[in-house]
């Protein structure tokens, strides 16, 4: 059997014996006391005042502590502290074996242009460490973020094929930038990644004209914004609708295809489709059954990084040498091509 005595006073002397009671109520000798100081199970750096300096405000500074088990076993407990003093993270704690640690953070977010102090105490098995903590509130922080879009155009104004846009850019405070978020004026928005330097991926445009605006924060609430004008423009081809029985099929029809599949495939992380015949020749390259079999394959294959179903073909099964490239084809591989895009 094992017990633990707490609320003893660290460092003193306690004397301990123990006897032993039977059901029939029948209590052993007290064997001679043994002695023991009593000592905390875990240690807290560091050991001095913490000072968080002065600090905005709105905004806040953190600081980092350390618990260390001194003693072996486990030791479980928490940290606490009072306005406007608060945990952010590392509370509650479990230190496995001697010498293990934990670091817990914790945050100064003043409300008032004074210097106050409070203590942040650490808990574990009945023990109490405390830790002196002391900050200055400053002026308030009005000054807004300021962000700026660098990618895929510094320039105010976009246009591009492919409906899906990853924008870049950087975001800069006085205090610090806590967030980055985007909308896009025909619908949509999310969270950038990262603050100073971000990235907003996977934004999906509407044909026409998308206002996206990015908007950087800070922890006063804040805001600086940045807008980009994106203008989707819808594929073209050449002789479109191609007439069954009446169009002849031209290299330029492929080659245009060609340049729209690449399009969507780049737009969903792919790599640009390595070709038969790159460059088809009007009047001089024929056009062939394997090109239809390859525009096919090249945008079967972002349908499935998009997670769409591949469309359905007239003669899903084309051979090279064999099938003769009809109107039907091509135009279905455009509506296709215009459906993901």
């Amino acid at each position: 059997m094992t017990f633990r005595l707490t609320g003893l006073s660290a460092g003193a002397l306690y004397y301990v014996s123990v006897t032993a009671v039977d059901t029939s109520n029948n209590e052993s000798a007290c064997p001679t006391p043994v002695s023991a100081a009593a000592r905390i199970e875990f240690a807290v750096s560091p050991t001095g005042t913490v000072n968080f300096g002065t600090v905005n405000l709105g905004g806040f500074a953190e600081q980092t502590f350390t618990v260390q088990n001194s003693v072996g076993g486990i030791v479980s407990g928490a940290a606490s502290s009072s306005p406007p003093f608060s945990i952010v993270s590392g509370s509650p704690f479990s230190l496995v074996g001697v010498g293990a640690t934990q670091a817990v953070t914790v945050r100064f977010s003043p409300t008032t242009s004074a210097t106050v102090s409070s203590n942040v105490n650490f808990a574990a098995h009945g023990d109490t460490i405390s830790r002196l903590v002391a900050g200055t509130g400053g002026v308030p922080d009005t000054t807004p973020p300021i962000v700026v879009v660098t990618s895929p155009t510094p320039s105010s104004t976009y246009t591009t094929s492919s409906s899906l846009l990853t924008l870049g850019g950087t975001a800069s405070d006085n205090v610090g930038v806590t967030q980055v978020t985007w909308t896009n004026s025909a619908g949509g928005n999310g969270t950038a990644t990262g603050t100073t330097s971000w990235t907003a991926s996977g934004i999906s445009l509407q044909v026409g004209t998308n206002t996206l605006t990015v908007t950087a924060r800070d922890a006063a609430g804040n805001a600086g914004m940045a807008s980009l004008a994106a203008t989707l423009v819808a594929f073209t081809f050449t002789d479109n609708p191609l007439t069954v029985r009446s169009t002849v099929i031209k290299a330029v029809h492929v080659m245009e295809l060609r340049a729209a599949i690449d399009s969507v495939r780049v737009a969903r992380g792919l790599a640009k489709f390595a070709w038969t015949d790159q460059t088809l020749t009007s009047g001089s390259t024929p056009v062939e059954s394997v090109h239809l079999i390859e525009l096919r394959t090249a945008l079967n294959e972002a349908y499935q990084a998009a997670g769409w179903t591949p469309p359905a073909y007239t003669d899903p099964a084309a051979e090279a040498g064999r099938t003769v490239i009809r109107a039907i084809h091509l135009n279905e591989l455009r509506a296709a091509v215009r459906a993901i895009q």
